[in-house]
């Protein structure tokens, strides 16, 4: 059952990404970390302690910085670089579309302060276009994981992953809720409940809003499967459908657009091999504000009763 899952803390989950990329330095010596002027609000503080000759301060410079990671990696450095997310994606996507995925290159584009969780700092800086961008570039491996564990782990994987990754995550601090000791299997799936009314596909920091939705429909009698897809791509399609063919409804949650989105990679399985009515939760063609990162979700419509709301409306449409 959903509400046996325990919260261990609290926690944001840039500070699993600073805790990830310090562990991964400490086993692997071609880890560089990069980053453009933002070295304390991604949380290297550690990784540059110990490491300070595999760190590079690009300076708000971070069409260079992708170059230079991208140079790196002919030399077999591993390179992370690190800055928000709309600076990540939205300022340097030309340099990184011809630097790292045509040319297939091995960096971590590593991206905190997405979504609309970003809060204050308002529109400028909440990208909620970023997931799209990255999953249509050929060969872009693109995960959001969903709290501090799970950040950390992912952070770690990925050095031995070969080829471009696009790693997202959040500046809020929010719930802890996975096993720390589970490895993180890019590509594949992680269920938090198994049902059969409907599914609930959420990734990043929704996930958690996805579990509270779910204890709520299962107070009403509904059974509901939670499946958390931290990795956008590559897809794990088996278990989509798989969960589709079973449920025969769904719901897709993102702190994201839904154009583009979670919400389309799933939509495009159920329409090739799985026909299903498909409810999305996340932001509708629509920038965001400033404001407290909760006030935000639930003014655009990515609160948990927002889910529940969908779930129930799906469900009817079967």
């Amino acid at each position: 059952m959903l509400k046996d899952i325990q919260v261990s803390g609290k926690k944001d989950t840039r500070s699993g990404f600073g805790d990830g990329i310090y562990e991964a330095g400490k086993t692997n010596p071609n880890v560089i970390a990069l980053t453009a002027d933002l070295a304390g609000s991604m949380k290297l503080n550690a990784f540059i302690k110990d490491f300070p000759e595999r760190f590079i301060e690009c300076g708000i410079a971070e069409a260079n910085m992708i170059g230079i990671a991208a140079g790196l990696t002919i030399g077999g450095k591993i390179p992370y670089t690190t800055t928000f997310a709309n600076f990540s994606t939205g300022r340097v996507y030309d340099q990184i579309r011809q630097s790292v995925a045509y040319s297939g290159k091995n960096v971590k584009i590593c991206a905190s302060h997405a979504g609309l969780t970003l809060g204050e700092d308002g529109a400028t800086h909440q990208i909620l276009e970023d997931i799209g961008m990255m999953k249509m570039l050929p060969g872009m491996t693109v995960i959001v994981p969903c709290d501090y564990n799970q950040t950390k782990a992912a952070t770690i994987a990925i050095a031995e992953h070969v080829g471009p990754v696009y790693l997202r995550f959040g500046r809020p601090v929010w719930p802890i809720f996975t096993d720390p000791a589970e490895k993180f299997e890019i590509g594949k799936a992680q269920y938090f409940s198994h049902g059969n009314d409907v599914s609930i596909f959420a990734c990043g920091h929704m996930v958690w809003k996805a579990i509270e939705a779910g204890i709520i429909l299962e107070e009403k009698g509904l059974s509901v499967e939670v499946i958390n897809i931290h990795t956008i791509k590559p897809l794990d399609e088996a278990a989509v459908l798989a969960s589709l063919r079973k449920t025969k409804a769904a719901v897709t949650v993102e702190e994201h657009n839904i154009i583009g989105g979670l919400g389309d990679s799933i939509a495009r399985v159920a329409a090739t091999h799985a026909p299903t009515p498909i409810e999305y939760v996340g932001t509708r063609d629509t920038f965001g504000e400033s404001g407290k990162p909760l006030d935000l979700l639930k003014k655009y419509g990515l609160d948990t009763d927002d889910i529940v709301a969908a779930a129930e409306k799906v469900i009817k449409r079967k």
